[in-house]
């Protein structure tokens, strides 16, 4: 292992330094997410509380008329109706242009509280900025591959800290608070990367989920032995021999909620084309997150088509459903938030105290290249400046 450290070291270095800046800007941007659903209601209340609570609430199908018709020739894309009484309906449109808005509703009154494109509210920034630098496709490729070298990174660390003699381990798990600001820095970039490695390697494997489809298919692989299952329900009637309810989407709304009878949130999504319209149904009393039933109905009749529930899913889709909790840390509430916030933190920092070392490293072998030479110059002309001055 000792001859093989200094070249797992160049790889570190070279590593790091390229993708440093990237990883930074993943990390910083993760710990804001981490906490999204805390920070929202501060940032852009309206989509988050109404004004008053009333005794009962209009026709989801209302809300949605009253949305689209503030964007002639939009279609509906998404309605999030939530359980708590005190939250306002989000209503998805893609207006005419393609462009996707947001816009939240009051259930009770049936104001329209708020009205942006998707693209500029500020979490729908800070995802981009996560996934994509703000910079689309060119951008996920960037981030895909900065998370692979993150991983390798990871491993390569792990194997540098580890000492040669296990006398100094005990070293290697300490920070010197009080030591010279050199040792400090490469104290919290060891130290603190050892104890974060094993969840920041959670973080980053799960994070590979959005960047690659073969990644994806692989977790399927080895979770089914089969690729990613489609659950594709087509509808059945056609738009010329079916007629609509007279409120569609809350008949929709109503029969899922009355099938999955536990508390939860439920989101209705119309794909198009000839894809029947989805409703699910998130559980809020179970222990994990993303546990949900579906329900599929035909987008021209409203007649239910097939009920999928969550226990039925394959161990694949399950563990699909977890890699998004685990990866923000909202697996188990704020604990693992909590933590998932810090190991952000140390991520975000590696980069900075990284670079300080190399720094450091190359000032210092600058400075023994230019004491090597001023010994050889006073070497070569040592014995000629003593004759002189004889």
């Amino acid at each position: 292992m000792k001859w093989l450290k200094p070249y797992i070291k160049t790889i570190h270095l070279w590593l790091g330094l390229a993708s440093g800046l990237v990883v930074f800007i993943m990390a910083l941007s993760g710990s804001i997410l981490v906490f999204e659903k805390e920070l929202g209601p501060f940032f852009d209340p309206p989509y988050y509380k109404v004004p008053q609570i009333a005794s009962r609430k209009l026709p989801a199908d209302i809300l949605t008329e009253e949305a689209r018709s503030r964007h002639p020739g939009s279609v509906l894309t998404n309605l999030y109706i939530f359980d708590d009484p005190g939250r306002s309906i989000l209503i998805h449109l893609t207006d005419k242009d393609g462009q996707r808005l947001v816009i939240s509703a009051d259930p009770y009154s049936g104001a329209i509280l708020k009205d942006t494109f998707y693209k500029k509210r500020f979490f729908t920034i800070v995802t981009e900025l996560h996934r994509y630098l703000l910079m689309g496709d060119t951008g996920k490729a960037i981030t895909g591959i900065s998370c692979l070298v993150f991983v390798v990174l990871l491993i390569s660390g792990i194997i540098l800290w580890w000492p040669l003699r296990l006398k100094n381990l005990k070293q290697r798990l300490t920070i010197k608070w009080n030591a010279s600001f050199k040792r400090l820095n490469w104290d919290l970039h060891s130290v603190f990367g050892f104890y974060s490695a094993l969840f920041l390697l959670i973080t980053a494997l799960t994070g590979l989920i959005w960047s690659y489809d073969w990644y994806e298919n692989l977790m399927y692989y080895l979770a089914d032995g089969a690729s990613k299952p489609v659950h594709l329900v087509k509808n059945r009637a056609t738009k010329s021999t079916e007629s609509k309810k007279e409120f569609f989407y809350e008949s929709m709304l109503k029969e899922t909620d009355s099938l999955f009878s536990y508390k939860g949130d439920i989101r209705l999504i119309v794909p198009g084309g000839d894809r029947s319209i989805l409703v699910l149904k998130e559980s809020l009393e179970a222990g994990i997150p993303n546990v949900r039933d579906m329900a599929y109905f035909d987008m021209h009749s409203g007649q239910r088509l097939k009920t999928t529930l969550y226990r039925e899913l394959s161990t694949g889709d399950k563990i699909r459903r977890l890699v998004y909790p685990v990866h923000i840390g909202s697996i188990y509430g704020y604990p693992t938030k909590i933590l998932a916030f810090l190991i952000c933190l140390v991520a975000a920092s590696s980069p900075v105290t990284g670079f300080l070392i190399w720094k450091g490293r190359k000032k210092k072998a600058k400075n023994n290249r230019y004491r090597a030479h001023s010994k050889r110059r006073k070497t070569k002309h040592g014995p000629l400046l003593q004759k002189q001055q004889v």
